[in-house]
């Protein structure tokens, strides 16, 4: 009885033995298990928190690309500084809102614009009026078109030794460009003033020899257009070209007389952007004439040259 008491309480014992062992293999194997489920359940977590993220910067992207302008191209510009170039860097932001980048090629003189733009090297041209643009392509040979009227730059006579019109010396001397158009238009603004008369038919076109009438034997000095307001301490008075008068640092407030803007020798000088003939319809330069006849650009003119240059309304 004794031996199979104590064989009992061995099997219970190796028994419970055996449960425990199992138990704790068990334990072991199921703590891998539930970690690895925790880490899927973080994996899946983290999943989701960067997918969202994902989907969130997508549609921030989305909504940032969505307010982007597509590049259009660049729009290269031939001009001379005052006011041209001033006033094409205003419309500069104004382009790229609209996709288009615009690059200005500042010229100081009347020739090289044209030329590169009759070259192709540049699209476009802003620095001359519309009877500068005809007479250079009937003197050059050229092929330029106006594609859209800008701004027009009232001529001015300015004083140089002398500051009184009413009372000028005998044998005084008035410098003037000496460009064909500019010229003539110099001549018609004395003629308004009464200094000399002309003969009727030379309008436009007039030059020293159409002077018929001068009663203070006043001595017309032609010199470019861009030396005038250099030479005013050396002369009576100057007649001065806008964009020249403003990089010398006058306006029109320093003159003794200023083209009518009702005149109707004003209309034949309004500024244009030139091109080439065939480039009339370039994307580019349409939308470049279209931002210069804005009212943001008819008022950065009015505001920042108080006359001095008036944007065109025909």
């Amino acid at each position: 009885m004794k031996r199979k008491a104590l064989a009992l309480a061995s099997s219970l014992v190796l028994g419970l033995g055996l449960l425990a062992g199992c138990g704790s293999s068990a334990s072991t194997a199921t703590a891998p298990a539930e970690s690895a489920v925790t880490e899927s359940t973080a994996a899946e977590s983290a999943g989701s928190e960067a997918a969202g993220t994902e989907t969130a910067s997508g549609e921030e992207s989305g909504t940032e690309e969505s307010t982007e302008v597509a590049s259009k191209g660049t729009i290269t510009v031939a001009a001379t500084p005052v006011p041209h170039a001033e006033i094409l860097e205003a419309a500069k932001p104004l382009l790229e809102a609209q996709g288009w980048t615009l690059d200005i090629v500042e010229f100081t003189d009347y020739v090289q614009p044209n030329e590169v733009v009759e070259s192709g090297d540049v699209d476009a041209n802003y620095f001359q009026h519309v009877n500068y643009l005809n007479s250079y392509n009937e003197e050059k040979g050229t092929h330029l078109v106006n594609v859209g009227e800008i701004h027009y730059e009232p001529l001015g006579i300015y004083p140089g030794k002398s500051d009184d019109l009413s009372a000028i010396a005998d044998g005084a001397e008035i410098a003037v460009p000496n460009d064909t158009t500019n010229c003539a238009r110099a001549l018609l603004l004395l003629e308004a003033q009464g200094l000399i008369k002309l003969d009727p038919e030379a309008g436009i076109t007039a030059t020293e020899n159409d002077i018929v009438e001068n009663p203070h034997n006043i001595t017309i000095v032609p010199l470019a257009a861009e030396q005038v307001a250099r030479t005013l301490p050396d002369v009576d008075f100057g007649v001065i070209n806008g964009n020249y008068a403003l990089e010398a640092g006058l306006s029109t407030s320093d003159a003794v007389a200023v083209e009518s803007s009702d005149s109707e020798a004003i209309q034949q000088y309004v500024n244009v952007i030139a091109v080439r003939e065939g480039n009339e319809d370039n994307e580019g330069v349409k939308a470049l004439v279209n931002v210069l006849k804005s009212d943001d650009i008819k008022d950065f003119i009015n505001e920042k040259y108080q006359g001095s240059v008036v944007p065109y309304e025909g």
